[in-house]
Protein backbone atom coordinates (compact mmCIF):
# COMPACT_ATOMS: atom_id res chain seq x y z
CA UNK A 1 0.00 0.00 0.00
CA UNK A 2 2.84 2.05 1.25
CA UNK A 3 4.41 1.55 -2.45
CA UNK A 4 1.33 2.37 -4.34
CA UNK A 5 1.05 6.07 -2.87
CA UNK A 6 4.48 6.84 -3.64
CA UNK A 7 4.07 5.99 -7.12
CA UNK A 8 1.07 8.56 -7.26
CA UNK A 9 3.01 10.74 -5.46
CA UNK A 10 5.80 10.46 -8.16
CA UNK A 11 3.13 10.59 -11.04
CA UNK A 12 1.31 13.86 -9.67
CA UNK A 13 4.92 15.62 -9.08
CA UNK A 14 5.59 14.93 -12.71
CA UNK A 15 2.32 16.37 -13.75
CA UNK A 16 2.95 19.56 -11.98
CA UNK A 17 6.49 19.62 -13.08
CA UNK A 18 5.56 19.41 -16.48
CA UNK A 19 2.60 22.02 -16.41
CA UNK A 20 5.19 24.37 -14.03
CA UNK A 21 7.33 23.99 -17.23
CA UNK A 22 4.71 25.11 -20.06
CA UNK A 23 4.03 27.94 -18.40
CA UNK A 24 7.26 29.05 -18.12
CA UNK A 25 8.53 28.79 -21.80
CA UNK A 26 5.13 31.00 -22.45
CA UNK A 27 6.47 34.76 -24.08
CA UNK A 28 5.58 37.26 -22.07
CA UNK A 29 2.82 39.61 -23.93
CA UNK A 30 4.47 42.67 -23.03
CA UNK A 31 8.21 41.22 -23.79
CA UNK A 32 6.79 40.85 -27.61
CA UNK A 33 5.47 44.16 -27.59
CA UNK A 34 8.77 45.56 -27.05
CA UNK A 35 10.98 43.60 -29.70
CA UNK A 36 8.87 43.22 -32.70
CA UNK A 37 7.32 46.45 -34.98
CA UNK A 38 4.06 46.50 -35.25
CA UNK A 39 2.32 44.77 -38.82
CA UNK A 40 0.45 47.71 -39.01
CA UNK A 41 2.93 50.70 -38.95
CA UNK A 42 4.30 52.19 -41.59
CA UNK A 43 7.20 50.16 -43.11
CA UNK A 44 9.51 53.04 -42.65
CA UNK A 45 12.88 52.70 -41.00
CA UNK A 46 13.45 53.68 -37.26
CA UNK A 47 16.23 53.52 -35.00
CA UNK A 48 15.57 50.21 -33.97
CA UNK A 49 15.37 49.37 -38.02
CA UNK A 50 18.99 47.59 -39.59
CA UNK A 51 20.31 48.74 -42.42
CA UNK A 52 20.09 45.45 -43.97
CA UNK A 53 16.04 45.40 -43.28
CA UNK A 54 15.79 49.07 -45.86
CA UNK A 55 18.81 49.02 -48.38
CA UNK A 56 16.71 50.26 -50.81
CA UNK A 57 14.83 53.84 -50.92
CA UNK A 58 11.07 54.12 -50.61
CA UNK A 59 10.16 55.90 -54.17
CA UNK A 60 7.11 58.04 -53.66
CA UNK A 61 4.41 57.99 -55.64
CA UNK A 62 3.85 60.00 -58.79
CA UNK A 63 0.14 60.09 -59.16
CA UNK A 64 -2.27 60.69 -55.83
CA UNK A 65 -3.93 57.55 -55.12
CA UNK A 66 -6.04 56.84 -52.00
CA UNK A 67 -3.64 55.36 -49.55
CA UNK A 68 -1.53 58.65 -50.09
CA UNK A 69 -4.58 60.77 -50.34
CA UNK A 70 -3.30 63.40 -47.43
CA UNK A 71 0.22 63.61 -49.35
CA UNK A 72 -0.59 64.90 -52.68
CA UNK A 73 -4.39 66.54 -52.73
CA UNK A 74 -6.16 66.25 -55.49
CA UNK A 75 -6.54 69.17 -57.74
CA UNK A 76 -9.98 69.43 -56.66
CA UNK A 77 -8.38 70.39 -53.15
CA UNK A 78 -6.38 73.10 -54.37
CA UNK A 79 -7.43 76.70 -55.16
CA UNK A 80 -5.16 76.66 -58.81
CA UNK A 81 -5.35 73.98 -61.35
CA UNK A 82 -2.02 72.28 -61.75
CA UNK A 83 -0.42 72.22 -64.97
CA UNK A 84 2.54 69.89 -64.25
CA UNK A 85 2.95 66.62 -62.23
CA UNK A 86 4.34 66.13 -58.92
CA UNK A 87 7.94 65.01 -58.90
CA UNK A 88 8.68 61.26 -59.91
CA UNK A 89 12.13 61.08 -58.24
CA UNK A 90 12.87 61.56 -54.33
CA UNK A 91 16.41 60.69 -52.71
CA UNK A 92 14.08 60.82 -49.42
CA UNK A 93 12.88 56.85 -47.42
CA UNK A 94 9.77 59.10 -45.71
CA UNK A 95 7.02 59.95 -46.88
CA UNK A 96 5.83 63.98 -46.95
CA UNK A 97 4.21 65.79 -44.15
CA UNK A 98 0.87 65.34 -44.33
CA UNK A 99 0.48 69.07 -43.41
CA UNK A 100 2.93 69.82 -46.62
CA UNK A 101 1.34 70.45 -51.04
CA UNK A 102 3.55 70.38 -53.74
CA UNK A 103 7.03 71.82 -53.40
CA UNK A 104 6.65 75.75 -54.34
CA UNK A 105 9.07 75.23 -57.24
CA UNK A 106 6.30 73.11 -58.95
CA UNK A 107 2.81 74.96 -58.41
CA UNK A 108 1.15 76.13 -61.27
CA UNK A 109 1.30 79.61 -62.08
CA UNK A 110 -1.89 81.41 -64.30
CA UNK A 111 -0.73 82.00 -68.28
CA UNK A 112 -0.31 85.25 -69.10
CA UNK A 113 -1.54 85.75 -72.71
CA UNK A 114 2.25 86.82 -74.37
CA UNK A 115 2.32 89.47 -77.43
CA UNK A 116 2.30 86.54 -79.56
CA UNK A 117 -1.06 85.04 -78.34
CA UNK A 118 -4.40 86.92 -78.89
CA UNK A 119 -6.70 87.18 -75.44
CA UNK A 120 -9.30 83.93 -75.99
CA UNK A 121 -12.45 86.80 -75.15
CA UNK A 122 -11.75 88.38 -78.33
CA UNK A 123 -12.46 87.90 -81.80
CA UNK A 124 -10.31 85.80 -83.99
CA UNK A 125 -7.76 87.78 -85.87
CA UNK A 126 -7.04 85.91 -89.20
CA UNK A 127 -7.36 86.80 -92.39
CA UNK A 128 -8.54 84.09 -94.86
CA UNK A 129 -5.12 83.86 -95.88
CA UNK A 130 -3.72 82.83 -92.75
CA UNK A 131 -2.52 85.17 -89.88
CA UNK A 132 -0.49 82.45 -87.28
CA UNK A 133 0.96 80.39 -90.06
CA UNK A 134 3.70 80.49 -92.47
CA UNK A 135 2.58 84.02 -94.29
CA UNK A 136 1.14 87.07 -92.26
CA UNK A 137 -1.43 87.75 -94.94
CA UNK A 138 -0.30 86.94 -98.99
CA UNK A 139 3.08 88.89 -99.34
CA UNK A 140 5.48 87.73 -96.69
CA UNK A 141 6.38 85.39 -94.27
CA UNK A 142 6.57 85.88 -90.82
CA UNK A 143 10.62 84.97 -90.99
CA UNK A 144 10.82 88.33 -93.73
CA UNK A 145 8.88 90.37 -91.46
CA UNK A 146 10.81 89.68 -88.67
CA UNK A 147 13.66 90.47 -90.15
CA UNK A 148 12.46 94.16 -91.16
CA UNK A 149 13.44 97.04 -89.18
CA UNK A 150 10.69 97.40 -86.22
CA UNK A 151 12.24 100.92 -85.00
CA UNK A 152 9.61 103.64 -84.79
CA UNK A 153 10.53 106.16 -87.18
CA UNK A 154 7.68 108.85 -85.47
CA UNK A 155 6.21 110.77 -88.87
CA UNK A 156 6.59 114.89 -89.74
CA UNK A 157 6.74 115.81 -93.31
CA UNK A 158 8.82 118.39 -92.09
CA UNK A 159 8.86 122.43 -93.19
CA UNK A 160 11.77 122.45 -95.70
CA UNK A 161 9.83 122.66 -99.53
CA UNK A 162 10.83 122.29 -102.95
CA UNK A 163 9.78 125.20 -105.65
CA UNK A 164 6.36 124.01 -105.77
CA UNK A 165 6.01 123.98 -101.82
CA UNK A 166 6.39 120.30 -102.04
CA UNK A 167 7.42 119.44 -98.17
CA UNK A 168 11.30 117.52 -99.06
CA UNK A 169 10.19 114.84 -96.45
CA UNK A 170 7.19 113.84 -97.49
CA UNK A 171 8.76 113.05 -100.83
CA UNK A 172 11.94 111.35 -99.70
CA UNK A 173 9.34 108.75 -97.84
CA UNK A 174 7.33 107.94 -100.53
CA UNK A 175 10.29 107.43 -102.31
CA UNK A 176 11.91 105.15 -99.64
CA UNK A 177 8.84 103.02 -99.08
CA UNK A 178 6.99 103.54 -102.48
CA UNK A 179 7.89 99.13 -102.54
CA UNK A 180 5.60 99.20 -99.93
CA UNK A 181 2.53 101.02 -101.33
CA UNK A 182 2.83 104.13 -98.95
CA UNK A 183 2.24 107.29 -99.18
CA UNK A 184 2.86 109.98 -97.67
CA UNK A 185 2.30 112.61 -100.37
CA UNK A 186 0.39 112.35 -103.42
CA UNK A 187 1.01 112.03 -107.52
CA UNK A 188 2.72 116.01 -108.58
CA UNK A 189 -0.49 116.23 -110.68
CA UNK A 190 -2.20 119.04 -109.55
CA UNK A 191 -4.88 116.95 -106.75
CA UNK A 192 -5.29 117.76 -103.42
CA UNK A 193 -6.67 114.92 -100.71
CA UNK A 194 -8.29 115.60 -98.44
CA UNK A 195 -8.79 112.71 -94.76
CA UNK A 196 -10.07 113.67 -91.40
CA UNK A 197 -8.86 110.91 -88.66
CA UNK A 198 -11.92 110.01 -86.49
CA UNK A 199 -11.44 109.14 -82.72
CA UNK A 200 -14.57 110.20 -80.84
CA UNK A 201 -17.50 112.49 -82.03
CA UNK A 202 -17.50 116.23 -80.49
CA UNK A 203 -21.18 117.59 -81.10
CA UNK A 204 -22.14 116.50 -84.48
CA UNK A 205 -19.12 118.45 -86.09
CA UNK A 206 -18.88 115.44 -88.44
CA UNK A 207 -21.79 115.64 -89.97
CA UNK A 208 -21.63 118.91 -90.11
CA UNK A 209 -18.53 118.67 -92.28
CA UNK A 210 -20.05 116.07 -94.22
CA UNK A 211 -23.15 118.52 -95.56
CA UNK A 212 -20.23 121.39 -96.33
CA UNK A 213 -18.97 118.38 -98.77
CA UNK A 214 -22.49 117.18 -100.01
CA UNK A 215 -22.93 120.89 -100.91
CA UNK A 216 -19.64 121.54 -102.22
CA UNK A 217 -19.46 117.95 -104.22
CA UNK A 218 -16.32 116.60 -102.82
CA UNK A 219 -15.07 113.39 -101.71
CA UNK A 220 -12.86 112.32 -98.53
CA UNK A 221 -11.22 109.88 -96.59
CA UNK A 222 -12.26 109.16 -92.80
CA UNK A 223 -9.83 106.85 -90.70
CA UNK A 224 -11.63 105.68 -88.04
CA UNK A 225 -11.19 103.57 -84.73
CA UNK A 226 -12.86 100.67 -83.96
CA UNK A 227 -14.26 102.57 -81.23
CA UNK A 228 -15.68 105.36 -82.58
CA UNK A 229 -17.37 102.99 -85.64
CA UNK A 230 -19.37 101.43 -82.64
CA UNK A 231 -20.74 104.72 -81.04
CA UNK A 232 -21.01 106.32 -84.13
CA UNK A 233 -23.17 103.32 -86.50
CA UNK A 234 -25.44 106.23 -88.19
CA UNK A 235 -22.15 108.26 -89.47
CA UNK A 236 -20.53 105.49 -90.99
CA UNK A 237 -23.20 104.64 -92.92
CA UNK A 238 -23.55 107.58 -94.54
CA UNK A 239 -19.52 108.43 -95.16
CA UNK A 240 -19.97 105.00 -97.04
CA UNK A 241 -23.60 106.09 -98.85
CA UNK A 242 -22.02 109.18 -99.60
CA UNK A 243 -19.51 107.98 -101.40
CA UNK A 244 -16.07 108.97 -99.15
CA UNK A 245 -13.96 106.39 -98.34
CA UNK A 246 -13.71 104.93 -94.80
CA UNK A 247 -9.77 103.42 -93.93
CA UNK A 248 -8.05 102.11 -91.25
CA UNK A 249 -6.93 103.65 -88.49
CA UNK A 250 -6.31 100.39 -86.70
CA UNK A 251 -8.48 99.02 -84.01
CA UNK A 252 -7.04 100.96 -81.35
CA UNK A 253 -4.82 104.47 -81.14
CA UNK A 254 -1.82 102.59 -80.24
CA UNK A 255 2.14 103.08 -81.38
CA UNK A 256 2.32 99.93 -83.82
CA UNK A 257 5.80 100.55 -83.89
CA UNK A 258 6.38 99.18 -80.68
CA UNK A 259 4.25 95.68 -80.92
CA UNK A 260 5.12 92.01 -81.84
CA UNK A 261 4.28 90.86 -85.57
CA UNK A 262 0.70 89.58 -84.97
CA UNK A 263 0.12 92.26 -82.92
CA UNK A 264 0.62 94.52 -85.27
CA UNK A 265 -1.71 92.53 -87.78
CA UNK A 266 -4.32 91.94 -85.07
CA UNK A 267 -5.16 95.52 -84.84
CA UNK A 268 -5.42 96.19 -88.31
CA UNK A 269 -7.23 93.13 -89.45
CA UNK A 270 -9.54 93.12 -86.19
CA UNK A 271 -10.85 96.77 -87.63
CA UNK A 272 -11.01 95.14 -91.17
CA UNK A 273 -12.84 92.22 -90.22
CA UNK A 274 -15.62 94.47 -88.33
CA UNK A 275 -16.69 97.16 -90.93
CA UNK A 276 -16.70 93.56 -93.36
CA UNK A 277 -19.58 92.02 -90.50
CA UNK A 278 -20.92 95.22 -89.53
CA UNK A 279 -21.53 97.18 -93.12
CA UNK A 280 -20.22 94.82 -95.25
CA UNK A 281 -17.74 97.28 -96.44
CA UNK A 282 -14.19 96.21 -97.41
CA UNK A 283 -11.15 98.76 -96.25
CA UNK A 284 -8.11 99.13 -98.17
CA UNK A 285 -6.52 102.42 -96.91
CA UNK A 286 -4.48 102.45 -94.03
CA UNK A 287 -2.96 105.29 -91.67
CA UNK A 288 -1.09 104.25 -88.24
CA UNK A 289 -2.02 105.74 -85.30
CA UNK A 290 -0.09 109.12 -84.44
CA UNK A 291 1.07 108.76 -88.40
CA UNK A 292 3.93 106.27 -86.28
CA UNK A 293 5.49 103.46 -88.35
CA UNK A 294 8.04 101.15 -88.90
CA UNK A 295 9.15 99.50 -92.14
CA UNK A 296 7.46 96.79 -90.58
CA UNK A 297 4.41 98.00 -90.13
CA UNK A 298 3.95 99.43 -93.33
CA UNK A 299 5.01 96.11 -94.75
CA UNK A 300 2.29 94.00 -92.99
CA UNK A 301 -0.18 96.29 -93.97
CA UNK A 302 0.43 95.68 -97.47
CA UNK A 303 0.30 92.13 -97.18
CA UNK A 304 -2.97 92.47 -95.64
CA UNK A 305 -4.01 94.30 -98.34
CA UNK A 306 -3.44 97.87 -97.48
CA UNK A 307 -1.84 101.33 -98.97
CA UNK A 308 -0.59 103.43 -96.15
CA UNK A 309 -1.69 106.92 -96.38
CA UNK A 310 0.05 109.67 -93.94
CA UNK A 311 -0.10 113.32 -95.03
CA UNK A 312 1.79 116.02 -96.05
CA UNK A 313 0.27 118.91 -94.31
CA UNK A 314 -1.60 118.93 -91.24
CA UNK A 315 -1.49 121.57 -87.89
CA UNK A 316 -2.40 121.54 -84.58
CA UNK A 317 -6.69 121.30 -84.83
CA UNK A 318 -7.70 118.40 -82.66
CA UNK A 319 -7.26 120.27 -78.99
CA UNK A 320 -11.66 120.75 -78.66
CA UNK A 321 -10.91 123.43 -75.97
CA UNK A 322 -7.99 125.08 -77.41
CA UNK A 323 -9.10 125.38 -81.01
CA UNK A 324 -7.12 127.64 -83.01
CA UNK A 325 -8.43 131.03 -84.65
CA UNK A 326 -10.59 130.40 -88.02
CA UNK A 327 -9.04 133.26 -90.37
CA UNK A 328 -5.24 132.60 -88.92
CA UNK A 329 -6.18 128.73 -90.11
CA UNK A 330 -7.72 129.14 -92.90
CA UNK A 331 -4.26 131.35 -93.90
CA UNK A 332 -1.84 128.64 -92.95
CA UNK A 333 -3.47 125.72 -94.33
CA UNK A 334 -4.32 127.84 -97.77
CA UNK A 335 -0.43 128.73 -97.81
CA UNK A 336 0.33 124.57 -97.29
CA UNK A 337 -1.25 123.89 -100.75
CA UNK A 338 0.66 122.18 -103.32
CA UNK A 339 0.31 119.79 -105.98
CA UNK A 340 -0.37 116.11 -104.75
CA UNK A 341 -1.35 117.89 -100.88
CA UNK A 342 -2.80 114.75 -98.53
CA UNK A 343 -4.79 117.48 -95.84
CA UNK A 344 -5.19 116.08 -92.56
CA UNK A 345 -8.03 117.20 -90.74
CA UNK A 346 -9.88 116.11 -87.59
CA UNK A 347 -13.48 116.64 -87.02
CA UNK A 348 -13.70 117.22 -83.41
CA UNK A 349 -12.29 120.86 -84.38
CA UNK A 350 -14.98 123.81 -84.44
CA UNK A 351 -12.34 125.46 -86.51
CA UNK A 352 -12.75 123.29 -89.29
CA UNK A 353 -16.20 122.92 -89.64
CA UNK A 354 -16.35 126.44 -89.52
CA UNK A 355 -13.40 127.09 -92.51
CA UNK A 356 -13.97 124.14 -94.63
CA UNK A 357 -16.22 125.28 -96.87
CA UNK A 358 -14.62 128.50 -97.76
CA UNK A 359 -11.21 126.03 -98.01
CA UNK A 360 -12.86 123.97 -100.51
CA UNK A 361 -13.77 127.29 -102.78
CA UNK A 362 -10.32 128.80 -102.36
CA UNK A 363 -7.97 125.71 -103.45
CA UNK A 364 -10.58 125.32 -106.62
CA UNK A 365 -9.93 128.80 -107.38
CA UNK A 366 -5.94 128.39 -107.03
CA UNK A 367 -6.86 125.40 -109.35
CA UNK A 368 -6.43 122.50 -107.20
CA UNK A 369 -9.18 119.44 -107.78
CA UNK A 370 -10.01 117.15 -104.99
CA UNK A 371 -9.38 113.38 -105.29
CA UNK A 372 -9.73 110.33 -103.61
CA UNK A 373 -7.81 107.35 -103.38
CA UNK A 374 -8.03 104.31 -106.37
CA UNK A 375 -6.20 101.48 -106.64
CA UNK A 376 -5.25 102.64 -109.95
CA UNK A 377 -3.56 106.00 -109.13
CA UNK A 378 0.00 105.52 -110.18
CA UNK A 379 2.64 107.52 -108.86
Amino acid sequence: MSHRIVAWLLVLGSILAMFSGCVNTTPDFETLKETDAPVTDNPVATESTTASEYSEPTVLPTEPSEDSATEWPLPSDSTEEPTTLPPTESTSTEPPATETTEPTETEPTETVPTETEPPATEPSTEPTDSIGEEYIGSLYTRTELEAMDSKNQGYGPGSARDEKNRPYGAMQLSEKYEKYDAWFIGPDDGNIYLTFDLGWENGGLTNQMLDVMKEKNVKAVFFVLHEYCVANPEIIRRIIDEGHIIGSHAYRHKTLANMSVDKIAEEIWRLHEYMLEEFGYEMTLFRPPSGEFSEQVLAIAQSLGYRTVNWSYAYVDWLADDQPDVQKSFNKLMNAAHSGCIYLLHTVSTTNAALLGDLIDGLRVEGYNFALFTDKVEK
